[in-house]
């Protein structure tokens, strides 16, 4: 199937379909404000159709020996590098970014179902010594199927993010990926069928949130739903699963604090600072939009990040924003820090040069701001990070934690003893230390209080997809 082509379409079963109703919505790439392509408008009906898909599917999939499924995952893996050329070409034209950062999410997609391939068949319970007329052990079993949501920042990558670990446990999958972004989806769906996976094993319906997530929420075939996205669609969904005792992991943003300590390495923090929060022109949730610098060094650290930043090539090395509503929000929070009085030392405007129709903005840096400001309390979600000054470790802590998020935290000191002091009462799923990066696949992801509730990644994700059994025996002496 040739995905450059004008219409997308879902993938359930093991086979594209049309959409019931026939509808398509427009797709527009953002470096140009094209149209691009148009995207089934997917309704209850597909969804449906996926779901009973993927019901049929767990149980095949469960034949499957644990060895053999790992090869699976392991044949996927090698599938997507040997088409990342294609997945790069989707992947650039609907969001715009570069492509060699491009290359990077697919080459980590791909990395997913390598690790959570070599999981497939580790130990999945405990033996318990409860007494001795009693043999007690625990087995982890899947949920079933699994819902996932997906953002448009990094498509593939945040849908490989889910389906390997979800797949890996046992589960079937049906993902809603955002209709701004969603052809690298789909394209990783016919990978998986073309390498051997079940038919409906990893199925795709595309369309709005509004209809097919909301359809995928309420849906009874849908046993544990995996949300990436913003905190009001979280509450939403946080509500209607309430109601149907629907298990959730949800990934919901941050507002990340940045700490710059006096005895840091200045080059490396500050290189560490600019990719904090211009990585994806700072649509990452994880971005470290919230720069703490120790007073002593904050004139010399705002002048080296902004001479840092200004270097950065607004359209080769930073792409735009990718929708049209994400360039006008971007724009508004520009507004609200001018009403605010902050300085933007750099930035604070569209990269008019670079726009050409598509939505670009300068890498910005304001400064003259206090974290009770809106601009240093709302995710942006964009490339603008806001410098504060502290005077004492203490000072530091309370200013990082003072947010209603909890996702990441770093911070820059040669102090080892200062470094794991500060790490350990930042109140935040992830802490890097004289780095700073979204983790490896083997890392935990996931963030405390309004950042969300359950884990991506790491060993902990097999966890959240699957359910424990525990099952005791009662032993009888045997009969002489």
């Amino acid at each position: 199937m040739d995905m450059a082509f004008d219409k997308l379409h879902h993938w359930i079963n093991g086979v594209e379909r049309g959409p019931a109703a026939g509808m398509y919505l427009d797709v527009t790439n953002p470096a140009t404000g094209q149209v691009i392509r148009h995207l089934a408008e997917g309704g209850a009906a597909d969804l449906d159709d996926a779901v009973s898909a993927a019901t049929a599917a767990v149980a095949a999939w469960r034949a499957v020996p644990a060895l053999e499924r790992g090869r699976l995952f392991r044949a996927l893996a090698e599938a997507i590098r040997a088409d990342r050329d294609h997945l790069a070409d989707l992947e650039v034209s609907e969001t715009g970014k570069p492509v060699p950062l491009a290359l990077t999410e697919i080459e980590n997609s791909a990395t997913y179902f390598d690790f959570y391939g070599g999981l497939t068949g580790m130990p999945v319970g405990d033996t318990l010594d409860v007494a001795p007329d009693q043999h007690v052990y625990t087995r982890r079993e899947p949920f079933g199927v699994i819902g996932v949501i997906t953002p448009w920042n990094v498509p593939i990558n945040q849908a490989a993010r889910a389906c390997a670990p979800a797949m890996a446990a046992g589960n079937a999958v049906v993902v809603k990926p955002s209709e701004a972004t969603s052809a690298t989806t789909v394209r990783l769906a016919q990978l998986a069928t073309e390498v051997g996976f079940p038919n409906g094993l990893l199925n795709v319906v595309l369309g709005t949130g509004g209809v097919v997530g909301a359809a995928l929420v309420n849906h009874p075939g849908i046993a544990k739903l995996a949300f990436t996205g913003s905190v009001a669609t979280g509450k939403l969904i946080g509500k209607i699963a309430a109601d149907r005792i629907l298990p959730l992991t949800l990934e919901l943003g941050g507002k990340s604090a940045n700490i710059i300590f006096a005895d840091a390495d200045l080059d490396a923090a500050v290189e560490g600072a600019a990719l904090a929060f211009t990585n994806n022109a700072g649509q990452v949730c994880s971005a470290g939009t919230r720069l703490l610098v120790h007073r002593s060094i904050h004139d010399d650290v705002v002048d080296r990040l902004s001479r840092r930043v200004q270097q950065i090539d607004v359209g080769a090395q930073m792409g735009p924003l990718i929708t049209r509503d994400q360039f006008d929000r971007v724009q508004h929070y520009f507004d609200v820090a001018n009403d605010e009085g902050a300085q933007a030392v750099t930035g604070g405007q569209v990269d008019e040069q670079a726009a050409g129709g598509g939505f670009y903005v300068e890498p910005t840096v304001y400064t003259g701001v206090s974290n009770d400001m809106r601009i240093a309390q709302e995710e942006i979600f964009g490339p603008v990070v806001v410098v504060i000054p502290f005077d004492t470790d203490d000072d530091a802590i309370i200013i990082a934690n003072d947010t209603d998020y909890g996702l990441v935290a770093g911070l820059w000191t040669s102090n080892v003893s200062r470094a794991i002091s500060v790490a350990d009462r930042v109140r935040a799923g992830q802490v890097f230390v004289n780095t700073w990066s979204t983790g490896s696949v083997q890392t935990p992801f996931g963030g405390w209080k309004n950042s969300g509730y359950g884990r991506e990644k790491g060993i902990e994700a097999l966890h959240h997809y699957s359910e424990v059994k525990c099952v005791t025996i009662k032993l009888t002496p045997p009969t002489q």
